[in-house]
């Protein structure tokens, strides 16, 4: 079992920055590959970027390119995300999850933290 636990979202003008924070339990978060999700009411859940388990690849979709940064910390048990020239298109309900391996499905997911972003 892993519980996640994110931090960092709030309220920031167009422009600015947000650094996420997920702390995950447990001494087995380096087999885990983490990534983050951002949702708006009435849209589905958007995959934004995700790592590998030990930092070393990261992919991100294609609209935060340039602008986010996943990282990761095993030694912590933390995952970050790192969000610069932020967008009012950004605003969402962000979530840090979990999964065992590549294309397996997000097992663990955090309670999410609110991100907006006024214009």
């Amino acid at each position: 079992q892993v519980q996640l636990v994110e931090s960092g979202g709030g309220l920031v003008q167009a422009g600015g920055s947000l650094r996420l924070s997920c702390v995950a339990s447990g001494r087995t978060f380096s087999r885990y590959y983490m990534g983050w999700f951002r949702q708006v009411p009435g849209k589905e859940r958007e995959s934004v970027a995700n790592i590998s388990k030990s930092g070393d690849t990261t992919v991100y979709v294609d609209s935060v390119k340039g602008r986010f940064t996943i990282s990761r910390d095993n030694a912590k048990n933390m995952v970050y995300l790192q969000m610069n020239s932020l967008k009012p298109e950004d605003t969402a309900v962000y979530y840090c999850a979990a999964r065992a391996a590549v294309g397996s499905l997000w097992t663990y997911w955090g309670q999410g933290t609110q991100v907006t972003v006024s214009s």
